[in-house]
């Protein structure tokens, strides 16, 4: 061990982080001598006493205590390591033990050798005694730095700074913090003055020792740089190897938390209340405790507790870091709130803290998570300016913003920049571009990714090989994805939860149950845990299936096993219920939800009010609307959209209009299946001036007319039996590029026969076998009761034969529009009216179909025109009829006149039951289905 570890020496290449001349900024270093000597070092106490004597001699009260002189040495310590010819040696030693002790960062390098000076012995002598006297060093001052002393331990930092401003002004104030009470200050404390004027505002506030403040008297005293002498000292001791000092036991207590505490964040991350416990134990937490609990938070995307750490550490008097206030950034970014994320930034440069690398990656991939990629486009592009070189983590954010917002022209481009630039792409990026080719549908793209990425060398891992299984369950080829599950095996990587729950996914969107739940019993036999993803898959199968209860049964099971059920999860199973009309049902899977701690969201008002809009009980649709807006739930576009189909398929176009107009009035977005609902409203009551001026505000609004629409004004035109309007809507699908499809042919055909123009429903019958449009159940059945309108039951009877040679089987509707016509048109028994009619009941009968009680007294009324007084056909009908037939056989010859009106007034309703359009599904799929039990 050397005998004396001397820092100022110009031949030792570690002087310059612990010389006194470098902390204050004077140009020759080697003018005072920094000796520590562990014979012969004097103490810190009588090294602060001498410097109060040299600075206030007046002033200064002696010490009650003096300690015993030191004696002081007879040579010159600083001549001797200057002349000596054995430094070079010593120094070697020194920067071998620097650097074996302090593997993590290698020694700084050693400062320029000052140009070599005469020093003569009176001058070295002079330096000598005023280091062996304990005179104060002046290099250890702070310019500007005042002591205070006997301060209240209730006092705040904007108190002192207060009354401390009036001497000019100020650059910090530091209360030291108590021990035990942390929430107090123990008394004392500092004040830094900024400006060129420091050092005399520093001055003028030391005349004021002695004055009263909050009832103490105050003790102010200019710096005597006790503090960095005492930090010196102490890392010269540490650094030579000795002099350790003691730690009392509340020290040791502290350290022993703080390793505990990163002891349990290392080893038990997911226990959050191990390690929230683990914090708290610690008696006084340091800057670095408090960003790793922030950063701790920031993992979990608990921004409300990742908050409240932050503004605890500032509370206790610890100013946060760039790297404190990036951790608190992203917290805010995992949890998707940006706004707070960018306050946090703005109040950043308020305070003078320069953003790093690692905030604008942060703030990258926060707007990249919430698909807003101009925005992460601005930050990406203000990095590049603040920062010369950037990395790859800062390119994948950008690249990830780029892919999700299906931008993938530009996500080429930053890779291209990338490689340019001299950057190597992680796996993750690969990762990332086929993700974003999976969204936009490209096959043939990801898979160039896939290849390139073997081609550099990468693994495919499980990460790589889910990528490729996402693309083909998005494109509906699940035969594809099996072939890169069988890839995997071979391969020898397993599949996790992620892929299982994609394969799960596909199979329900084939409403192929049996292999989703082979699949969900590989993951059982793997011995994975099934997450929430997987479970939501599940009951998303078994609501397909129609088996509600075992859908509710899985929502038990995962209450069970420690998941929180989420609203997808309860999603199906109120759809389902709303669309089988059991809405009190679904309401209880909705007080259920909320029981669960599971928060309502739109989406789930608005699969209620589907079902109550099928149900056609706009009041009780209303009145969720109604609740939502009382839980803080505010409705959105297809919220509106489906309460104005609800009013359309009743025909109210006023309460239709009326929720148009809220739509706009919110403003909320106005999309073409907004304008579909009005034009429904609007076709259906008939005003189809009313759907002309909706078409023409559309064209302003720049929103082109889809299949739907043109739908929509055929089946309206349809309705009134104007054939030239709907042809000419044909006309402008044809010039406006939109493809007529099954429910336009059905429509325009249902115009013709209203009109009675059957030449032209049959040319457009070929016209459609033509473009390669097959009829329907729908469009023969129209046909079919277009013959019968016009009195040719023959040509409808062999309509009726087509459908079938075609292999399509009749509905209830096909059957009913056919008897009614038979029956209807003619007054004698023809003999193809006889045979068709015969074949008819042989088939409703062979089928199981019954007709209800109005149906069966129109019909026989029909037979007693062809059979008098009864026969055969009349035996073979009247199977068809309904139990409770034979009470209603004597009815009264008086009331016969007024079921030809009732049966009047149903044939018309029939015409607009055969009318088939493009509408949704709120109007019900089966025409006619209203005159069956």
């Amino acid at each position: 061990m050397m005998d004396i570890f001397s820092l100022s020496s110009p031949h030792c290449p570690h002087s310059a982080p612990f010389s006194a001349g470098i902390l204050a900024g004077n140009a020759h270093p080697t003018i005072t001598s920094l000796c520590f000597n562990s014979k012969t070092s004097p103490e810190p106490d009588e090294l602060s006493n001498s410097s109060a004597h040299l600075r206030r001699p007046k002033t200064l009260k002696p010490s009650l205590n003096p300690t015993p002189p030191i004696p002081k040495t007879v040579k010159n310590p600083l001549k001797n390591l200057v002349n000596s010819t054995t430094s070079p040696t010593i120094s070697a030693n020194l920067t071998n033990k620097l650097w074996l002790s302090s593997q993590l960062s290698p020694p700084p390098p050693p400062p320029q050798r000052p140009p070599q000076e005469t020093i003569d012995d009176n001058e070295a002598t002079v330096s000598s005694n005023s280091d062996t006297d304990g005179s104060p060093d002046i290099e250890f001052r702070q310019e500007g730095k005042i002591f205070v002393g006997n301060l209240p331990h209730w006092v705040k930092k904007n108190e002192v700074a207060e009354f401390f401003r009036q001497f000019g002004p100020i650059k910090n104030v530091i209360l030291i913090k108590g021990h035990n009470d942390t929430e107090r200050n123990a008394g004392f404390g500092f004040v830094i003055y900024a400006g060129p004027t420091a050092s005399g505002s520093a001055m003028k506030a030391e005349e004021f020792d002695g004055v009263e403040f909050h009832g103490r008297v105050l003790t102010v005293k200019l710096d005597d740089g006790r503090r960095l002498r005492g930090r010196a000292e102490e890392r010269a001791r540490w650094v030579q190897g000795y002099g350790v000092e003691h730690r009392s036991k509340w020290h040791e207590d502290r350290e022993s938390s703080r390793k505990d505490f990163r002891k349990v964040l290392e080893t038990e991350p997911e226990n959050w209340q191990a390690v929230v416990q683990a914090f708290e134990r610690i008696k006084k937490p340091s800057r670095k405790e408090f960003g790793l609990m922030v950063n701790y938070y920031a993992r979990r995307g608990d921004m409300h507790r990742a908050r409240g750490t932050f503004e605890s550490m500032r509370a206790r008097g610890i100013e946060p870091t760039s790297h404190v206030y990036t951790n608190l950034i992203h917290a805010y970014a995992v949890g998707r709130d940006m706004e707070e994320a960018l306050s946090c930034v703005r109040k950043m440069k308020e305070e003078g803290i320069e953003m790093s690398l690692v905030t604008y990656s942060i703030i990258v991939g926060g707007f990249a998570k919430i698909t807003n990629a101009e925005a992460a486009d601005q930050w990406f592009k203000e990095a590049k300016e603040s920062h010369p070189t950037l990395n790859a983590i800062i390119y994948a954010n950008i690249i990830y913003a780029h892919c999700q917002a299906c931008n993938m022209s530009q996500a080429e481009a930053l890779v291209r920049e990338m490689e340019e630039e001299g950057i190597d792409a992680p796996i993750d990026i690969y990762h990332t571009m086929m993700d974003g080719y999976t969204i936009v549908g490209n096959e043939e793209k990801c898979l160039i990714v896939f290849n390139r990425l073997k081609e550099c060398g990468f693994t495919p891992s499980v990460i790589t090989y889910g990528c490729l299984i996402n693309l083909y369950i998005k494109i509906g080829k699940v035969s594809k994805a099996l072939e890169v599950c069988k890839m995997m095996e071979v391969a020898g990587i397993k599949h996790n939860m992620k892929t299982y729950s994609m394969l799960i996914n596909g199979f329900v969107q084939l409403k192929d149950w049996a292999n989703a739940f082979a699949v969900f019993e590989d993951v059982v036999k793997d011995g994975l845990k099934p997450d929430v993803v997987l479970y939501n898959n599940i009951i998303r199968a078994f609501c397909g299936m129609g088996n509600m209860d075992r859908a509710i049964c899985t929502v038990k099971e995962m209450q069970k096993g420690r998941h929180r059920p989420t609203s997808r999860t309860f999603m199906p199973i109120i759809h389902g219920f709303a669309r089988s009309g059991e809405m009190r049902r679904a309401l209880e899977i909705f007080d259920m939800m909320r029981r669960s701690g599971c928060i309502p969201t739109v989406h789930t008002y608005n699969a209620l009010i589907l079902g109550l809009v099928e149900k056609r009980q706009m009041n009780k649709a209303v009145e969720i609307l109604d609740e939502m807006s009382l839980a803080g739930v505010s409705p959105d576009e297809h919220t509106y959209t489906t309460i104005m189909h609800g009013y359309a398929s009743l025909g109210d176009t006023g309460k239709a209009f009326e929720y148009f107009t809220k739509v706009k009035n919110e403003g909320l977005e106005l999309d073409v299946y907004t304008y579909e609902a009005l034009l429904k409203a609007c076709c259906k009551s008939g005003r189809m001036q009313s759907a002309l001026a909706v078409t023409r505000e559309m064209s302003s609004q720049k929103i082109p007319r889809n299949t739907f629409v043109f739908n929509i004004l055929i089946d309206g035109w349809a309705r009134r039996g104007d054939v030239w309007e709907a042809a000419e809507l044909m006309q402008q699908m044809k010039q406006e590029g939109v493809q007529p499809d099954i429910h336009t042919y059905t429509s325009f055909i249902n115009a013709c026969c209203k009109a009675g123009d059957m030449q032209r429903a049959t040319k457009t019958i070929q016209e459609m076998e033509v473009v390669g449009v097959k009829p329907n159940v729908k469009t023969y059945t129209t046909l079919i009761h277009g013959w019968a309108r016009a009195s040719f039951p023959e040509k409808a009877l062999k309509c009726f034969e087509e459908m079938k040679l075609t292999g399509l089987k009749p509905d209830k509707a096909v059957y009913h529009c056919l008897m009614t016509s038979l029956l209807s048109r003619a007054s004698v028994a023809e003999e193809y009216i006889y045979s068709g009619v015969m074949g008819i009941c042989r088939e409703m009968i062979e089928c199981g179909l019954t007709v209800d009680m109005g149906t069966a007294v129109h019909w026989s009324r029909c037979l007693r025109k062809i059979e008098r007084t009864g026969g055969e056909l009349t035996e073979a009908l009247q199977k068809t009829f309904p139990p409770d037939w034979n009470s209603y056989n004597n009815i009264r010859v008086n009331s016969d006149d007024e079921l030809d009106a009732d049966n009047e007034e149903e044939e018309d309703d029939d015409d607009d039951a055969y009318s088939s359009s493009g509408e949704t599904d709120i109007d019900g799929d089966d025409p006619g289905l209203n005159l069956w039990s």
